[in-house]
């Protein structure tokens, strides 16, 4: 085998050993540019760079919030860095990807509602007429002997034999006669009273004045009287046949008007909020297939069931006469079930789909994209409910993006976040030390007067122990470290908030450390 010549021996050793250095130095963090500065001038080691606005935005090297476009602030080896409220869910992109996350803006829009109700047909109630016996006697014919006849005006019903009207009759007939071969200017005021009396006595025993006109010309023999129906309509109900005897009030038929039909039906308390006169209603019956009815809404009750808590709400409808294989009938048939649809919509409201909004126990939240990530639990008040969308009163502003897919998942993780802060708060003290203010202050110096953050606004210890400083003679202190630098961009601006603050601020600064 032959030997390797020195050339290549040294060109191998000087390839190992730039290999080695690269790798070590690649190693210690040499090489900033990929990893960028791993610990600071006093040695402290940098964990990673975080936003104090945002905390769920984190960098491994310096640079710009990625929301608000503040400095990140670099968190150091045996710092918990800021940590996210419970309630905020952070996520990477690739999670993002994968529970094929959604967000859609809220915006105002009108509320839209489609009701699907249930009814009958009824005939107008206002238009029906009951005829009773007005004087006893017996009835001799029917001309009307069946239920849903259609009747007019004036036609016959049945033919009444009545020794009592037939005296009136006669009573009459002669008083007219006695009229007619006397001169007007002749008659007497007893006469003239007689005959008012006697055509008063025939209208209340029910005859018509054509009736009574025609009585001077009714043949003697004829001891019979028409009973003539007093409306036009249909028979619903008949109580005599031929041949009874009725007596004065017995009733005789019952009339209704089908020209004009009632749609009923029964309308939720918590629906009659969409529901007012005037509206549309789309209805079908099973015996006109395939045919839509569109009428108004004309009534709606104001007193509402006790037991089913519902309206009765009315529609009105025309039916008239159609000709069905050569006869005439009412479209509408008396009693048909029937169904209907009321579209409606409300003036524009703040909205959000149905799909953001989650009920879990007696909590109603939604989850707003806060951007770069995370995503913040927020509890809404809802109002009406729509067929798409649910109004909005409280919790969501305008144009905030709601998440609408993938909403479960993330409301999972924040009851687990929820759960981890309470153990963590029933371990950790509450809050920091109120002697902090004054502790190891030189002399002269004035203690810092608020139990909050005079940049931030976050309460004291809320975010681990405060940060503190001296300016011109007065402490200052800062929820985290991230709020410094705000305050040395303008401190004198932050002073003149310190001086402005009212003598009694110390007092409240004590209650609301105590609470």
């Amino acid at each position: 085998m032959n030997a390797k010549s020195p050339f290549a021996l040294v060109a191998t050793a000087v390839l190992a050993a730039l290999g080695g250095w690269f790798a070590a130095s690649h190693f210690r963090g040499d090489h900033q540019f990929a990893t960028g500065p791993k610990s600071d001038s006093l040695g402290r080691k940098v964990l990673h760079y975080q936003s104090s606005m945002h905390p769920w935005v984190k960098s491994d090297k310096p640079g710009k919030c990625t929301v608000c476009g503040m400095d990140l602030v670099p968190v150091f080896e045996g710092q918990q860095g800021f940590a996210l409220d419970p309630g905020t869910v952070s996520l990477s992109s690739n999670a993002i990807q994968a529970l094929h996350l959604q967000t859609v803006a809220a915006r105002r829009l009108p509320l839209a509602r489609t009701l699907r109700v249930a009814g009958t047909i009824e005939d107008n109630d206002t238009k029906r007429r009951r005829l009773t016996a007005y004087v006893e006697g017996r009835i001799e014919k029917l001309y009307v002997n069946h239920l849903g006849a259609e009747v007019k005006e004036g036609e016959p019903l049945a033919m009444l034999y009545s020794p009592t009207l037939l005296n009136a009759e006669r009573e009459y007939t002669l008083l007219f006669r006695q009229n007619q071969m006397a001169h007007n200017n002749t008659l007497t005021a007893d006469h003239k009273r007689l005959m008012a009396s006697a055509e008063q006595r025939l209208l209340r025993y029910g005859l018509t004045p054509a009736q009574i006109a025609q009585l001077p010309f009714k043949s003697e023999t004829n001891h019979l009287t028409e009973i003539l129906a007093p409306m036009s309509g249909t028979v619903v109900e008949r109580e005599v046949y031929e041949g009874q005897f009725v007596k004065e009030g017995d009733k005789l038929f019952e009339l209704a008007d089908f020209l004009t039909m009632w749609f009923q039906f029964d309308l939720y308390e918590r629906d009659l909020t969409w529901v007012r006169v005037g509206q549309q209603v789309e209805i079908t019956v099973p015996s006109v297939p395939g045919k839509k009815f569109v009428a108004a809404i004309m009534f709606i009750d104001p007193n509402l069931n006790d037991t089913t808590r519902t309206a009765r709400v009315r529609v009105e409808l025309q039916n008239p006469l159609i000709t069905v294989q050569g006869r005439a009938r009412r479209e509408l048939l008396h009693k048909t079930f029937a169904e209907a649809v009321v579209s409606i919509d409300s003036p524009e409201v703040l909205a959000l789909p149905r799909t953001a909004v989650l009920h879990t126990g007696n909590r109603v939240v939604v989850y707003v994209d806060k951007g770069g990530g995370a995503y913040e639990q927020r509890r809404v008040r809802l109002g009406r409910t729509g067929d798409e969308h649910w109004e909005i009163l409280d919790g969501v502003k305008e144009g905030e993006r709601i998440v609408t897919t993938g909403n479960l998942l993330i409301d999972g993780q924040a009851q687990l976040n929820l759960q981890a802060a309470d153990t963590e708060e029933s371990t950790a003290p509450t809050a920091f030390p109120a002697s902090l203010h004054t502790q190891t202050l030189p002399p002269g110096v004035k203690p810092y007067p608020l139990a909050v953050c005079i940049v931030g606004g976050k309460k004291l210890g809320s975010m681990g122990v405060p940060i503190t400083l001296i300016y011109q003679g007065q402490q200052v202190m800062f929820c985290c470290i991230g709020c410094q630098p705000e305050f040395e961009k303008d401190p004198a601006r932050f002073q003149q908030k310190i001086l402005a603050l009212p003598s009694s601020a110390a007092s409240e600064n004590q209650n609301i450390q105590k609470q």
